[in-house]
């Protein structure tokens, strides 16, 4: 099948492409990451409790919201027991995280862990797609980082809060300059790809061999 080619030129080619006429989103997102751990340093405590409060008000709007389509569903004759279990469930989640924030930060911790373990695996998979010349070993160091870190959070998931979101903000600041320093990068090959490379390389998955 087209679809799992070992090797495309022109889809390799749109994709470097891609990468280096958006560098700029790359550098945004490098940015907005050394925010995060500046601010994780300098204010430890509000910012995972920042979390915390975040969470929990998601977790109540959405309860209501889920309350809400049940009783209208219910007006209509409609099958509203499950939307009613849910918005229930939220509010008690929501309650909890706000009464019991220790077991709320356990919780963040292993999201945290299996978050930075997904994304890293995932920016592994797409360094291999990229050129050298673009910063491969940029985005190779950037997922070991996070590799790293969550395996860390998995063998230490009762670490203090303190200590979590100083974690939180070294990955943050190793992440965000990493992808400035690919961004620039990128941006020494912006335009140095042919215009349509994009619009072969799909053309060229749609046709059989």
């Amino acid at each position: 099948m087209t679809w799992f080619q070992s090797y495309n030129p022109d889809l390799e080619s749109a994709r470097n492409a891609m990468l280096a006429d958006n560098w700029w989103i790359v550098a945004l997102r490098g940015g907005l990451a050394i925010l995060f751990g500046i601010a994780a340093f300098v204010t430890p405590v509000a910012t995972m409790l920042a979390f915390v409060i975040v969470f929990a008000a998601y977790s109540f709007v959405d309860g209501i919201f889920s309350i809400a389509l049940s009783v209208r569903g219910a007006r209509k004759g409609e099958r509203w027991g499950l939307l009613l279990l849910n918005g229930l469930f939220g509010i008690a989640i929501a309650a909890a995280a706000a009464l019991l924030p220790g077991v709320t930060v356990l919780a963040f911790v292993f999201m945290v862990a299996a978050w930075a373990l997904v994304s890293g695996g995932l920016m592994l998979g797409a360094a291999i797609s990229l050129r050298i010349s673009h910063g491969r070993w940029l985005l190779v160091f950037g997922a070991i980082a996070s590799l790293i870190y969550g395996l860390l959070l998995f063998a230490s998931p009762f670490i203090g809060a303190l200590v979590l979101t100083w974690w939180m903000g070294a990955h943050a600041l190793i992440f965000g300059v990493t992808l400035i320093v690919l961004a620039f990068r990128l941006r020494q090959h912006q335009g140095q790809h042919a215009p349509n490379a994009v619009a072969e390389s799909g053309l060229n998955l749609g046709r059989r061999p």
